[in-house]
């Protein structure tokens, strides 16, 4: 019987030695993390590396004013590429001299972040009160909007509607600040004359 209790505290030692040995084996392996593939290779070339609800991205001048507010219901951010797509964005542009906003909207962007420069696709609509309160809209399938340099630009065609008349063109580069349109091709234009009193 003495070798009883001597036999039963060896056998719980070895027990756990053993467990010991098992749980250090464990943890080393945990750490060994060269077999695991990277998180692109997972989700995918074309998946983003993270995606933003309701977000918003602001530009600011100089002075450090805002000059554009950009936001989306969702945006998806490309780290790789530096880019963010936008699901639905809309931009509010302000003009420098006046402080009168511009209004942009879109049904996709595509955010090139180092150059703040977006290229916005299918029913375009840019808006911007004239005169106190009528507005005069530009619409296009295609814009791009460079914020650095503070104009927009394409190529695709463009009808521009205010109470006068309507001009409807191919290509067109504005300058937001400016206040200057420069339609490139096959301009034409309907206006109404107002009639004298």
């Amino acid at each position: 019987m003495i070798f009883g209790p001597l036999s039963r505290v060896r056998l719980r030692n070895t027990a756990i030695g053993i467990v010991a040995v098992a749980l250090v084996a464990l943890v080393w392996k945990s750490g060994d993390h060269s077999n695991i593939a990277p998180t692109s290779d997972l989700r995918g070339p074309k998946e983003p590396d993270s995606f933003i609800v309701n977000g918003e991205y602001r530009s600011f001048d100089q002075t450090g004013h805002t000059s554009a507010v950009i936001t989306s219901p969702r945006i998806e951010q490309f780290e790789a590429q530096n880019t963010a797509h936008m699901q639905e964005p809309r931009a509010r542009m302000i003009d420098t001299q006046s402080g009168q906003p511009w209004t942009l909207r879109a049904d996709e962007g595509d955010y090139q972040l180092n150059e703040d420069v977006v290229d916005l696709s299918g029913n375009v609509v840019i808006t911007r009160t004239v005169g106190g309160s009528t507005e005069s809209q530009l619409k296009t399938e295609r814009l791009t909007l460079d914020n650095k340099q503070r104009i927009v630009h394409t190529d695709a065609p463009v009808v521009m509607t205010d109470p006068s008349g309507v001009t409807r063109a191919t290509g067109m580069k504005a300058w937001i600040d400016e206040r200057i349109v420069e339609l490139n091709s096959q301009v034409e234009g309907q206006y109404e004359s107002s009639s004298p009193r």
